[in-house]
């Protein structure tokens, strides 16, 4: 960016991109579309990645590629399943896809040296220009193909850590999520990864199917991590090891809510719940809804499940520590006219969820005829003896 351009964006960075676009007049000096990109880039990563947009100078890329890339608190994430391997074993990082260069700049700290490898040149240079200003003199950026430098990979494999994170879009640029869909495609690369490392860590999508992932990878896969931010599912994460043996652990994470199993502890079904179980409810964080793991959750919480398709959970004392939210049922009702009237008595609008239930939460609504909103949370759901029932809750 010349002067101009850097100026403008320092002016303006606060202000609505969409309006600056409409009002303000093409420059000869000022680079408009570059100096727009920049002001959504640092709008973006002030939420996203708070520590980069406190440096004056980074280099942002487009809007899609801001949204889509790590952010810092999945980042800072991966930098402790990183710390949890012994030094000698990630004395050295080599990140394949480099991208932005987000997960990289974060994990490179744990690391004495770090490789990053990129195939698009513009992003080498924009990474270069970043990982200077954020301190990385230990980083090396490579422009270059994955699957290149893997063949020519000349480091010894016990201190040597992979990290890859696919790209998720075929050459028409639509949406993959296929393991074997990816570039580059680590099915293929497995046995080269493996050989030219002890550790490698993958990021894929959080719409795959994590048994089919482990199914598709081998007896290599060590660990599984489904890493939720608010209760959102951001990233699977498949950590291989070339001297693992036995089954993986699964981490479901969200925040600060961390469940940790292997899935020979996942065999049982989940206790089924009585009426006398039915004064606290609660529903699992997006990352066990993901893993599926609910039998776990029966088994070491003292709660137990509405039905065996509900994934909703009641317990009669008040469990602290579930890993997801938690509700005081106020009130329980089948669909009866007259059951339904007493128990929705003074009742406006609620936060209306279904699970396992005939009619959708924006059918329910209209039936209810309830605004959206409020303190109530009205859960339907059908049980285990096959009522169709609405548990009226208050949050805790």
């Amino acid at each position: 960016m010349n002067e101009a351009t850097i100026e403008f964006v320092r002016r303006h960075r606060d202000d609505d991109v969409r309006t600056l676009a409409l009002q303000t007049r093409r420059s000869g000096d000022v680079d408009l579309p570059c100096a727009l990109d920049q002001i959504q880039g640092w709008q973006t990563a002030r939420r996203k990645l708070p520590s980069w947009a406190a440096i004056d100078g980074i280099i942002y890329p487009p809007h899609l590629s801001m949204e889509q890339c790590s952010s810092q608190q999945t980042a800072i994430y991966k930098c402790g399943i990183l710390e949890r391997i012994p030094m000698p074993c990630r004395e050295t990082l080599i990140d394949l896809t480099g991208g932005f260069g987000v997960d990289f700049a974060f994990m490179a700290r744990c690391c004495h040296q770090a490789v990053y490898v990129e195939r698009q040149e513009h992003l080498c240079k924009t990474a270069s220009h970043n990982f200077e200003l954020l301190g990385l003199s230990h980083a090396r950026v490579i422009h270059g193909e994955a699957e290149d430098f893997l063949k020519n990979l000349d480091t010894h494999p016990a201190s040597t850590l992979l990290y890859l994170d696919p790209a998720r879009r075929d050459s028409n640029n639509s949406r993959t999520y296929a393991i074997n869909d990816c570039t580059p495609n680590v099915l293929e690369l497995r046995d080269s990864l493996l050989a030219a490392a002890h550790h490698v860590l993958i990021k894929l999508s959080p719409m795959l199917d994590w048994h089919k992932a482990v199914s598709d990878l081998g007896t290599s896969v060590a660990e599984v991590h489904l890493v939720s931010v608010a209760n959102e599912c951001k990233e699977m994460l498949i950590l291989l090891s070339s001297d693992h043996e036995g089954e993986p652990t699964i981490h479901c994470v969200n925040d600060e809510q961390s469940l940790i199993y292997t899935p020979s502890q996942d065999t049982c079904s989940p206790a089924l719940a009585t009426d006398e179980d039915a004064s606290y409810l609660y529903e699992p964080n997006a990352s066990i809804m993901k893993a599926g793991c609910f039998g776990v959750l029966t088994e070491r919480y003292a709660v137990k499940a509405l039905s065996a398709d509900s994934h909703l959970f009641v317990s009669s004392e008040q469990v602290m520590d579930f890993p997801g939210r938690r509700f005081s049922i106020t009130a329980i009702t089948t669909m009866n006219k007259k059951e339904l009237s007493r128990a929705m008595n003074g009742i406006t609008r609620a936060n209306i969820a279904v699970r396992n239930f005939p009619m959708s939460a924006q059918d329910l609504r209209k039936r209810l005829r309830l605004q959206d909103g409020g303190d109530c949370y009205i859960f339907g759901t059908t049980t285990g003896d096959s009522q169709h029932l609405l548990y009226l809750c208050q949050k805790l």
